[in-house]
């Protein structure tokens, strides 16, 4: 699983998957994010339909070729596969193999910044079931001589409902219990218990394109803003991404997340506002022998349509290795 609420998700909601973003709402752009987004979707059901063609053209290549791979190669060198940025991809973590995963974002314009630390376990053998946690420490450009201190944390669950990492087609939805350890009043977040669904889809195009799609929603049923207001807030996001599989560990890679959420304005009061965040990036793996393998990644978020002019530098890093001895008949999805 990615960085994703993890990042984009959970962050805007604790204003925002964390950094405890300021909503730049730009009302006279504001009507253009529509139009933006349609644009945004039409240029990405045409690669997906472009991407599909030569998937099929590959199919009938490698029928008459038996000998040539449909997928890429992993063998004894693993590839990279659940290290996205600001989007959740749907592969749960494979029996016996734990992620920890760390990153650190820097808004320019905001003054925004949020480290967090994700840590990601398999239940189960097949495997099904995984329960995470995510941990923040974050400061608000908003309340500038607050500092910075512990936000929100985050207590995952997902199910790996359709495929796996070595699947086609992968969906694996997660439900999360959102603690209320941050200080609304310092701006760390939205100031009570919530809760937060995400609903991720993985799909394989070909041997050098995969794309990711998210669709969330957050509830807080008791928010509260700096001066003590209290009002239910809501929220939504949608993230999708392309990655290019230039080699089995190196990848290049685009996001795009955007996010609805509310904020407490008065009591019994919310205002909306949206962010909406172009990231392209990089990510690449070194792999040893004991089974660790280590992802470092960049990524530059840029702020369009309603986050006009923000600009913001992502830094990655995950740990993933083997915990307990696994049969060599249930390798290491990446």
């Amino acid at each position: 699983m990615g960085v994703a609420i993890r990042w984009f998700a959970f962050v805007s909601d604790s204003q925002k998957f964390f950094w405890n973003e300021k909503v730049h709402v730009r009302r006279n752009r504001a009507t253009n994010l529509p139009g933006l987004f349609l644009r945004f979707l039409s240029l990405g059901f045409l690669l997906l339909w472009d991407c599909s063609a030569q998937a099929q053209q590959e199919v009938a290549v490698d029928a008459s070729h038996p000998n040539i791979a449909t997928k890429p190669v992993r063998g004894d060198d693993p590839g990279i596969q659940d290290n996205s940025f600001l989007v959740e991809e749907a592969y749960n973590q494979e029996f016996g193999v734990v992620q920890h995963i760390q990153a650190f974002q820097r808004l320019w314009n905001s003054k925004d910044w949020a480290y967090s630390f994700t840590q990601e376990w398999p239940v189960d053998p097949r495997p099904r079931h995984q329960l995470s946690y995510t941990l923040i420490f974050l400061h608000s450009g908003q309340y500038s001589e607050s500092g910075s201190g512990v936000g929100d944390v985050a207590l995952n669950y997902r199910y790996q409902l359709v495929g796996n990492g070595d699947s086609k087609l992968a969906f694996a939805p997660r439900i999360s219990a959102l603690l209320p350890t941050g200080s609304a009043r310092l701006g760390r977040g939205p100031g009570g218990a919530g809760i937060q669904t995400m609903m991720p889809v993985s799909l394989f195009l070909n041997k050098k394109l995969v794309t990711h799609w998210n669709l969330g929603a957050t509830y807080v049923p008791t928010a509260r803003n700096a001066a003590g207001d209290r009002a239910a807030t809501v929220g939504y996001n949608f993230g999708q991404s392309f990655v290019w599989l230039a080699h089995h560990r190196f990848n290049a890679l685009l996001e795009t997340v955007v996010s609805r959420n509310q904020t407490v304005t008065a009591p019994g009061k919310t205002e909306w506002g949206t962010t909406l965040l172009l990231n392209p990036g990089i990510r690449w793996a070194y792999n040893f022998k004991n089974g660790l393998q280590i992802v470092p990644g960049v990524s530059v978020p840029v702020g369009v349509g309603p986050s006009s002019g923000e600009r913001g530098i992502f830094l990655y890093f995950s740990l993933e290795h083997p915990y307990r001895n696994v049969s060599k008949h249930n390798p290491r999805k990446n």
